[in-house]
């Protein structure tokens, strides 16, 4: 789970949002069924009716309803307008492109430059990024046939920009460039007056939300009010059906709708959900380093697994055992393993309290769901094996039991019948809400990209496919991983952090690198050939950032939780592969106009979560520990300190949540598991054996 910085303004409606719209939903489904105990039957839009409702005599009015309906439906059917092609932006890119060819032309022409110079003029050029075989080409041609490409390249151009190009047309229009380029040109000609004009392929129709707005009125208005008609006896509902807006509309308009809730119940609804509603933002209110509330998609499965829960809960309060062997303990569990403990501990109490509010047996129903509830979390952990949830499934029917035992037994004395069911009925809850939250969860993390603990433990196996890929194809980058996964678990484990999430994603923070594994110094053989003495600074860098897409094209194949990619992308945030850039620097004899930095920088993001920030820094501590081999702690320490520095220097800890405490903690942790690597060893003499039966035991002791 990502950490998350304090909520913006727009969070913050969205969370007011959400709580109303849980706090309606409860109170109609608490209010519902008290309703419909009542002598006088209720009806409510959703419900099903138990017969045919007809008409008692002939009416006919204007139906509101049906009329909102058919002209959000004419409104609806109004497409997006958009404006007419601008001619003045395609003069705009003509002239842009005259000027980059005329600059082009004067860069062939100029005999004063070298090769290499006229090259690197072309590369600076910022309309136009062509690559370097391109670069190569067009050098290479001669005047008369560069000015023929230069025709061709403008007479595309104005034919492309005279269309209507919307802004999600870009693409599709410059992959179309090919195909309106003359035959007459040949392979390389075309490709290189394909990437002339595709540089200037910019939108020229736009969203225009003021005609768009203008249509939909005028579809709305279009519509006629809707006159609704019924003759006596005409069936509004048949039964079994469900009963809509314009059904209830048809009730009212002929007073077949009376009220059968009671003030009272009411009022006792509204207060216990104000208080439900005030207690779980309140605590975290109190815990804001909890990044739960501070993600919208979290909020959102919060809120539907509390509202499916309740609702479901309060659909078998008119009978007398469905009500304990309904999984409500479910809803605590399935929070718990997505959210954590605090999570499901805090929104266990108030669904347990709304469920069982108002019935004849809320008095047990109440503490039976709230302990059970509570005592199957406890038990259950970290969620990390499935005989957790068979442990928890069955402390939940043991203390549901008890709970029964100490408050319905001595106030109800059931048959033996009786009490067979009750047991029956209990040990089903607790197998329910074990099934049910192995299964919510498996889907959730499948469907909506969460991580649990199950699915990171799978995902980890040294058998998984993908750990077998690593292990075959990059034995060095594997192994480098391990280490950095025991520095970044123990520093997790030190600041309260996610230690199995920080393990797993430092386990394959660089995976990408197994596509080209020879090309990363770990996975040499010793002696060798060097690929990065034979190719240019950019292009090692080039290769060398590769590794964090190639990375998560590989977690996309294999399907690794949404979570992990993150550490893919951030562990080297926006930080620049350094060794390469001085390079280019020192080749370009320190002009930095002759360096685009931007081609040695890592395209992130920056670190967004506690865990993702200590795999950048275990990556580098891990990665200049064995390179430097410090022999001493205090050389250990200033190493680390000097990684953390660094890291922060460059505001790639900015989008996280750690504290100067939480970097301390970090360093130390750091220290304490490097120094159990590369401390120093005691070097032994060989000797001599006489003996020739000798046993030979060889000990390396580590100093």
């Amino acid at each position: 789970m990502q950490d998350k910085s304090p909520a913006s303004p727009g969070l913050r409606v969205f969370q007011i949002v959400l709580i109303v719209v849980v706090s309606l939903v409860s109170l109609g489904a608490l209010t519902l069924p008290i309703a419909l105990r009542s002598t006088t039957q209720s009806l409510a839009v959703g419900d099903v009716t138990s017969i045919a409702m007809q008409a008692p005599r002939d009416i006919e009015y204007v139906s509101e309803i049906r009329t909102e309906e058919a002209r959000t439906a004419a409104e609806r059917a109004v497409l997006d307008v958009y404006s007419a092609p601008d001619p003045a932006i395609a003069r705009q890119q003509i002239d842009r492109y005259s000027t980059a060819m005329q600059y082009i032309t004067s860069v062939r022409d100029n005999d004063d430059l070298t090769i290499d110079q006229k090259k690197s003029d072309l590369v600076t050029l910022s309309d136009v990024r062509l690559p370097l075989e391109n670069i190569d080409y067009l050098l290479g041609l001669s005047d008369a046939r560069w000015q023929i490409l230069q025709s061709e390249a403008l007479r595309v151009l104005e034919q492309v920009m005279r269309r209507a190009i919307r802004e999600d047309a870009v693409e599709t229009e410059t992959a179309g460039i090919p195909a309106q380029i003359s035959l007459t040109l040949n392979e390389p000609q075309s490709a290189l007056v394909a990437e002339l004009v595709a540089a200037f392929i910019v939108p020229n129709s736009f969203y225009s939300e003021e005609r768009t707005l203008a249509a939909r009125q005028s579809a709305r208005a279009a519509v006629k009010p809707i006159v609704q008609t019924y003759k006596a006896g005409e069936t509004i509902v048949p039964a079994g059906e469900i009963v809509t807006p314009a059904d209830m509309e048809a009730f009212q308009q002929l007073g077949m709708i009376r009220p059968g809730q009671r003030w009272e119940d009411m009022v006792g609804a509204v207060a216990l959900i104000l208080l439900s509603a005030g207690l779980v933002p309140l605590y975290f209110f109190r815990r804001r380093r909890s990044a739960v509330f501070n993600d919208a998609r979290n909020l959102v499965v919060i809120a539907a697994v509390f509202m499916v829960f309740l609702v479901g809960a309060r659909l078998f309060t008119n009978r007398t055992l469905a009500p304990y062997g309904y999984p409500l303990q479910a809803a605590g569990l399935v929070l718990t393993t997505l959210f954590g403990l605090e999570a499901g501990l805090v929104l266990s109490i108030p669904l347990c309290l709304l469920a069982s509010y108002g019935l004849s047996n809320t008095f047990d129903l109440a503490p039976y769901y709230l302990i059970s509830s509570l005592v199957g979390l406890l038990v259950l952990g970290p969620a990390r094996r499935f005989w957790g949830f068979v442990r928890a499934g069955i402390a939940i029917s043991l203390s549901g039991l008890g709970v029964l035992l100490a408050y319905r037994l001595p106030y109800s004395a059931p048959d033996l019948l009786g009490i067979v069911q009750y047991l029956g009925v209990v040990a089903f809850s607790g197998f329910a809400a074990a099934s049910v939250t192995l299964l919510l969860q498996y889907l959730l993390a499948q469907s909506l990209g969460f991580t649990t603990p199950l699915q990171l433990l799978d995902i980890s196996r040294p058998d998984s496919p993908l750990q077998q890929f690593f292990l075959r194809n990059a034995p060095g980058t594997y192994q480098h991983s391990l280490q950095v996964a025991n520095l970044a678990e123990q520093a997790a484990e030190k600041i309260g952090a996610d230690p199995l999430l920080t393990r797993v994603g430092a386990q394959f923070h660089d995976i990408g690198k197994a596509f080209n594994p020879t090309f990363f110094i770990e996975n040499q053989v010793p002696g060798s050939v060097n690929k990065h003495d034979d190719i240019s600074p950019e292009e090692a860098a080039s290769t060398i950032i590769r590794h964090v897409t190639d990375g998560v094209k590989l977690a996309r194949k294999h399907r690794l939780p949404h979570r992990l990619h993150d550490f893919i992308l951030e562990h080297h945030g926006t930080l620049i592969t350094r060794y390469q850039y001085n390079q280019a620097m020192e080749a370009a004899g320190g002009d930095v106009t002759h360096v685009d930095i931007e081609n040695f920088r890592y395209p992130g993001p920056r670190p967004r979560s506690r865990e993702t920030a200590i795999l950048m820094l275990a990556d580098a501590a891990e990665a200049r520990a064995r390179a430097e081999r410090p022999t001493t702690d205090e050389e250990l320490e200033a190493l680390v300190r000097s990684v953390i520095a660094t890291v922060q220097k460059h505001n790639q800890l900015d989008d996280t949540l750690l504290t100067l405490r939480d970097l301390n903690l970090i360093a130390e942790s750091f220290v304490t598991t490097l120094r159990g690597t590369y401390h120093p060893r005691i070097q032994y003499p060989s000797a001599s054996v006489p003996d020739q039966d000798s046993t030979i035991l060889s000990v390396k002791k580590e100093a």
